[in-house]
């Protein structure tokens, strides 16, 4: 199967200077556990953010002589990217950024979506060109963490969305 994941602050920011705008450690843990072992596709200014990259991540950029971590592939497109990761026979997580989610939707089945209901300052915006609001929700769990940053409570809203439909890769 092919999801993304990803999550979006109240105001739609979902990144700051190459990484999250906020400091939610049970948030990233949530990520960290729902990709375990999944094929990755990853937009290259994301990668760079990671400290850790698993093998199977493919990495979408067009600079020449990119120089990956083991493990890694660099694929022109997104699509080469899907193709690719899904070759490998585990599930298929596109992890951002918001070019790839854009250009990504049509092909996933599922959008694993955390909501972080606080407006947060950013510099990359979910797109708005992926209509969410004709995917079902699927699962909807909330919970309230202290944000590291701020001191403050803030509550998350970890959503799976589903899309009856997706694009059939070639």
């Amino acid at each position: 199967m092919i999801a993304a994941i990803g999550a979006v602050a109240s105001n739609g920011m979902l990144g700051l200077d190459g990484w999250l705008p906020w400091d939610i450690p049970e948030e990233l843990a949530y990520f960290e556990r729902t990709v375990a072992g999944a094929a990755l596709v990853i937009g290259r200014l994301t990668y760079d953010s990671m400290e850790v990259v698993p093998p199977d991540s493919f990495v979408v950029s067009r600079q020449p002589g990119l120089s990956l971590r083991p493990g890694c592939v660099q694929v022109e497109s997104v699509e080469a990217g899907l193709l690719a990761a899904s070759a490998t026979g585990k599930d298929v997580f596109v992890i951002g950024g918001a070019s790839v989610y854009e250009a990504a939707w049509p092909w996933c089945r599922r959008f694993y979506l955390t909501r972080i209901e606080m407006p947060f300052a950013g510099d990359a915006r979910f797109p708005e060109g992926i209509p969410l609001d004709r995917w079902r929700v699927i699962s909807e769990v909330e919970k309230t963490y202290r944000e590291r940053k701020s001191g403050l409570g803030v509550v998350c809203r970890f959503l799976q969305y589903e899309q009856d439909n997706p694009r059939p890769l070639r």
